[in-house]
């Protein structure tokens, strides 16, 4: 594990709050810092150029700017940015598309916590 200095960071973005607080309570192993939580693509955008987090969760169906849209505009800001994509759309071409847009990953809700720490050790 890091000691505190090197503590890497987390940016949640999800629509449903119950979802961000499961996300932040399943990855504590990871002795992750949660710098911030958005409900909405405008405030996640805002926050990650704010808080340049190492890592982020990304919900695609959101209010305003949907997920892949918020994506591409990470992705733009942050080349080797390094983001989850977790949604409720099941279908593989939400997956691919994803992948495809520059996420590390992607996973579908609704999920266990064995399954997203399994993704996230993947990707750190």
């Amino acid at each position: 594990m890091e000691n505190e200095l090197n503590k890497k960071s987390l940016l949640i973005v999800d629509d449903s709050s119950i979802i961000r607080k499961a996300i932040s309570l399943y990855l504590e192993d990871f002795d992750l810092d949660v710098v911030g939580t958005a409900n909405n693509g405008e405030t996640a955008l805002r926050l990650f150029k704010e808080l340049k987090p190492d890592y982020v969760t990304l919900d695609i169906s959101m209010p305003g700017i949907d997920g892949f849209q918020v994506l591409k505009d990470m992705i733009k800001i942050d080349k080797s940015a390094k983001i989850i994509v977790i949604t409720a759309l099941a279908d593989k071409s939400t997956g691919i598309k994803a992948l495809k847009l520059g996420a590390k990953n992607y996973l579908i809700k609704p999920f266990s916590p064995e399954k997203l720490k399994r993704l996230f050790k993947q990707i750190v």
